[in-house]
């Protein structure tokens, strides 16, 4: 799953120069980098940790504000950040939920003959209903 979020982008006013990145929609989720390509790499970084917290926890995510609809404070400007979700998640994801589930015998003892792997379809199967 990708997801766009409008994020404001000030320069730093120390010597080193870099840029403080807020994402408006995502209240708290701010970032830094030494430059704009580090800047935007570490907002996406901290805006998809945001959002898989809030997944993990079943809560629902903000809507995304058209960027014309964000206004920056002097200095700033604002530029979109694209999450790919499945990465972060596959690389920083750690919450698990253990369920139990009922199927008949015979699609137990094919499904174990064929070494399917139940928690993978189960996960597959969810995956592309909430994506639809």
């Amino acid at each position: 799953m990708k997801l766009v979020y409008p994020a404001c982008f000030y320069p730093c006013e120390n010597k080193e120069g870099g840029y403080t990145v807020e994402v408006p929609d995502l209240p708290g989720c701010v970032s830094q980098g030494e430059n704009i390509a580090d800047a935007i790499t570490m907002a996406s970084e901290a805006a998809a940790g945001w959002v898989l917290d809030e997944l993990e926890e079943g809560r629902a995510l903000p809507r995304a504000s058209a960027p014309q609809d964000i206004k920056p404070e002097a200095g700033g400007f604002v530029t979109m950040l694209v999450l790919d979700m499945d990465a972060y998640a596959e690389k920083y994801g750690a919450k698990a939920v253990r369920k139990n589930l009922t199927i008949p015998a015979w699609l137990n003892t094919f499904a174990e003959n064929n070494k399917i792997n139940f928690s993978k379809v189960l996960q597959d199967s969810l995956l592309a209903l909430y994506q639809k």
